[in-house]
């Protein structure tokens, strides 16, 4: 698995366990479809949850929330839609990120964005 997968699988993980410690159900991880692919999808009171992840370990691409790109965000758009169309049950449902940034000797800095679309 190249350091790249492996990275975003860890983010994805911390990012199930830290929505679960919010009272959030995990419904699906890496959700795939032809349009694109929802990291994370969550579920509290009747309210669905898309989060886009994003993980890093240094700072030389800078922080992990510049890697949401209006790009990205129309392919996770797409999949929401895809997702919606398979599940209609939904009636309150938004798209968040969750940036992870882990730098060695310090503890995970957080930051949860929410209706980023």
């Amino acid at each position: 698995m190249d350091i790249r997968k492996e990275t975003g699988n860890k983010g994805e993980d911390f990012a199930a366990t830290f929505f679960v410690s919010k009272g959030f159900r995990v419904v699906e991880k890496n959700w795939n479809c032809r349009l694109g692919e929802i990291d994370l999808i969550v579920e509290r009171d009747g309210e669905v949850r898309f989060i886009e992840v994003k993980t890093r370990y240094s700072m030389e691409y800078g922080y992990p929330e510049e890697a949401i790109t209006p790009a990205k965000l129309r392919h996770v758009a797409r999949a929401i839609e895809m997702w919606l169309r398979a599940h209609p049950e939904p009636k309150h449902y938004q798209a968040d990120a969750l940036a992870i940034l882990i730098l060695p000797g310090q503890e995970p800095d957080i930051t949860w964005i929410e209706g980023i679309l």
